[in-house]
């Protein structure tokens, strides 16, 4: 063989490794794993997260916190500024509002999974009732602005949302025909069913946190004395019992349902 012809060989083996050798670099496989990542990552950036409005209501975050209280304590106050909007975690919380004489009466008595506030988000500009704490309470404090963009962006938050306010609302039809139509017996019997969560899947509680006498008879709209009386007749017949609470029978159903 020619050294002419051996010196080309040398080069076109010599040129095809370079060749060879490049290719390898460009296509390593190293290479080819951190471009899939890379598209990968760039893909998963892309989509949002799923929405877990559970996790999102036990935990804080972007414009809204996490706060406790004692039991008695004030969550907010009757004219204060309406710019929130409180879901319950832990405990329990009682709504009252004072009329011009100061008259005080209880609205509401509300439970873990509720919502109270809402009406700044209908344009109120300030708080209607007071909402104090019944017990060592947990409560998640929600901005107007951040609530207002959850119903909006959030299918599965707001759809929770309506369904809670139209419970409520059907709620409120039912204690107004109760106050119109019912003894005070009756009332007072319902109101002690519902404070125990009477009915709601899973969530019927016997024994009740201490309610006072006088709270119940604000809740029902008569006198202490008449509830004291009605107490005792409902200890006496079974329907509750004291120890350590107030202890709820489902037979008090039977008074509310007897004609």
């Amino acid at each position: 063989m020619s050294r002419s012809i051996r010196r080309n060989r040398l080069f076109t083996i010599a040129h095809s490794a370079g060749s060879c050798y490049f290719c390898l670099i460009v296509s390593s496989p190293g290479r080819t794993v951190s471009a899939k990542t890379a598209r990968s990552n760039k893909e998963a950036n892309s989509k949002n997260p799923t929405f877990n409005v559970k996790l999102f209501l036990d935990s804080a975050g972007l414009g809204r916190r996490v706060a406790k209280f004692r039991a008695k304590e004030t969550v907010f106050a009757q004219g204060d500024p309406a710019k929130k909007v409180i879901y319950i975690q832990e405990g329990g919380v009682k709504l009252t509002v004072v009329n011009e004489t100061g008259k005080e009466a209880v609205v509401a008595i509300l439970k873990p999974g509720d919502f109270v506030g809402e009406g700044c988000l209908a344009g109120q500009s300030i708080c209607m009732v007071t909402a104090t704490t019944i017990a060592p309470t947990t409560v998640l404090v929600i901005g107007k602005d951040e609530m207002t963009r959850l119903l909006h962006k959030e299918q599965e938050f707001s759809d929770r949302f309506i369904a809670y306010m139209l419970a409520r609302n059907i709620r409120v039809e039912e204690d107004l025909i109760d106050q119109l139509f019912n003894s005070s017996e009756k009332r007072l019997a319902r109101t002690l069913l519902l404070l125990a969560h009477y009915g709601e899947r899973g969530q019927t509680q016997k024994l009740l946190p201490k309610v006072s006498q006088e709270v119940l008879a604000e809740m029902v709209g008569t006198t202490r004395s008449r509830v004291n009386f009605f107490m005792n007749k409902f200890r006496k017949l079974g329907f509750i019992k004291y120890n350590g609470g107030l202890q709820i029978n489902t037979s008090l159903l039977s008074v509310v349902l007897h004609e």
